[in-house]
């Protein structure tokens, strides 16, 4: 394709250097706008659990003021227990720290996935509603990705953290914007069943 290995090393360290300053201005932009922790500034953080539970081994190592290691071994005892029934530790892990409103989703998520493969009794139609779901699935998670950084850039360019309120509800935790967010969730998953059944064996 006309290109040297010098060449293609230097478009690796460049697109290196690229992706480690997007994402320290990503995190910045996040931290600005929503905060990871709750402060007077910010009361409602953005929920970052995974690096919330980093952070909590990570601190006391630095800081010095000890590490609960009977906590850290009974952790470690579960996950062998669990590995041993033949589940998944990470998984496991995964659904003990993530909040509720994270959880959901991925419990939903593993449901429908359990009934794609099994939708079938013909192994390469599952296996192409599989692939499907999973280009699909990846696709929710970018464009989620990409507007809430949208969103937290918006903010922190205005300053205001109510610029992306539309006010639709007095109470946005209500009983209107619940059952409004509960359609759009079942739009969504109609959406995803009838995309991933359209897959054929020759996809």
């Amino acid at each position: 394709i006309g290109t040297t290995p010098a060449k293609q090393e230097s478009w690796k360290f460049l697109g290196t250097l690229v992706s480690a300053a997007t994402v320290g201005a990503v995190i910045f932009i996040l931290n600005e706008a929503y905060g990871f922790v709750a402060t007077p500034e910010q009361p409602n953080p953005m929920v970052a659990p995974q690096a919330n539970a980093m952070a909590a081994i990570i601190e006391p190592l630095m800081a010095g003021s000890g590490v609960s290691w009977m906590l850290l071994g009974i952790g470690a005892i579960i996950a062998i227990l669990v590995n041993w029934l033949g589940i998944s530790p990470l998984a496991f892990a995964l659904g003990m720290f993530i909040p509720l409103p994270l959880n959901t989703p991925l419990v939903v998520g593993g449901l429908l996935n359990h009934w794609i493969n099994k939708s079938s009794k013909d192994k390469a139609l599952n296996n192409a509603r599989h692939q499907r779901a999973i280009l699909i699935s990846s696709g929710f998670i970018a464009g989620a990705a990409l507007f809430g950084v949208l969103g937290a850039l918006i903010i922190f360019l205005t300053g205001n953290g109510e610029v992306l309120n539309l006010n639709l509800w007095a109470d946005p935790h209500g009983t209107g914007a619940q059952i409004v967010a509960l359609f759009a969730f079942i739009g969504l998953l109609a959406y995803f069943v009838w995309e991933t059944k359209r897959a054929k064996k020759e996809d």
